[in-house]
């Protein structure tokens, strides 16, 4: 069994995310104490109790999805759970591959990603920007949808999850006139994304200057696992490279198909999602269907033990 991790990110979170993992394993309350300590509020008693809209507001989700991935990371490792040969992160989760990689300390990458997302909010006027998801329809023609309501405004692919399942961002008008064009081209379904800004599209060029140098202010490590894939779907060669990529990724779509495939290239035999929900297994087994790939989440005590001991019998 050659081990994969990958950590999703924002729109997994939820209020009373790991509650049942907090409640028996310290090592979550401790992560999350220490994320507090660099914030300045109790980022477990949003994730528990609340308010969904504020936890919800990128500046305090991208936070939060960071300590739920490293916390879930540190139970698996905590009980002597194998170690993956290669690690990706689904956008913000780059940041949580990072640090459960060493390549970047928890507590440092907490205050990065709070700005992180303070930039990208303010980067774009709230209610300016859209996203939207576009189901059944190919990549070609969906571009080739947003180039047509583009109309001197932005829209752009931005997410290319799996076949069949891309999102687009950019201006709010633009995207309402890609989602009109996508389903004259077939799409079957489209859905326009609860979010606060169009992440990953070209109106976040400078939110990600202003990323880069808060990225040379902080250390940052060559991972010390094999392979860890940015947006993309390289692998880090240098420190400046994962800062370049980190700047980059605002900006540039996520190419996470690619990036499971190349997973599977380097000989990923079991996908092992490490953080609230499962969002990235179900895009996962819709991008490759192989009777010999395994898919596994991590998120309460009841998955991690049954991983665990999947792990055991196939040692």
């Amino acid at each position: 069994m050659t081990l994969a991790f990958v950590f999703p990110g924002q729109g997994s979170q939820s209020v009373g995310m790991l509650a049942e993992l907090g409640a028996v394993e310290p090592v979550v309350r401790a992560t999350f104490a220490e994320a507090s300590d660099v914030l300045g509020y109790d980022l477990w008693a949003l994730c528990q109790d609340g308010p969904e809209a504020e936890l919800g507001s990128t500046e305090h989700t991208q936070p939060a999805m960071l300590a739920a991935g490293v916390a879930t990371w540190r139970v698996w490792s905590g009980h002597g759970g194998p170690s993956p040969v290669a690690m990706a992160g689904h956008s913000l989760g780059e940041y949580t591959a990072l640090v459960c990689s060493d390549a970047m300390d928890f507590k440092t990458a907490i205050d990065v990603v709070r700005f992180r997302g303070r930039v990208m909010q303010q980067a774009v006027p709230l209610g300016q920007g859209a996203m939207a998801a576009i189901l059944g329809l190919g990549d070609a023609d969906l571009e080739a949808a947003c180039r047509e309501a583009a109309q001197g405004e932005v829209v752009e692919p931005v997410n290319f999850n799996a076949p069949g399942q891309t999102v687009i961002a950019g201006n709010a008008t633009a995207v309402a006139r890609a989602i009109e064009a996508a389903r004259a081209r077939g799409a079957k379904r489209t859905v326009l994304l609860p979010v606060s800004g169009p992440w990953h599209c070209s109106l976040m060029r400078g939110a990600a200057e202003r990323l880069a140098e808060k990225l040379a202010t902080v250390e940052v490590r060559l991972p010390n696992v094999a392979d860890v894939y940015t947006v993309d779907v390289r692998k880090h060669a240098s420190p400046d490279g994962i800062r370049q990529s980190l700047r980059e990724q605002l900006f540039k779509p996520v190419r996470w198909a690619d990036t499971v495939r190349a997973m599977l290239a380097g000989g990923a035999t079991t996908f092992v999602e490490c953080g609230p929900g499962k969002v990235l297994t179900s895009l996962n087994r819709r991008i490759e269907r192989r009777p010999d790939l395994r898919m596994l989440a991590l998120e309460d005590p009841a998955s991690i033990a049954a991983a665990l001991a999947a792990c055991g019998e196939n040692a």
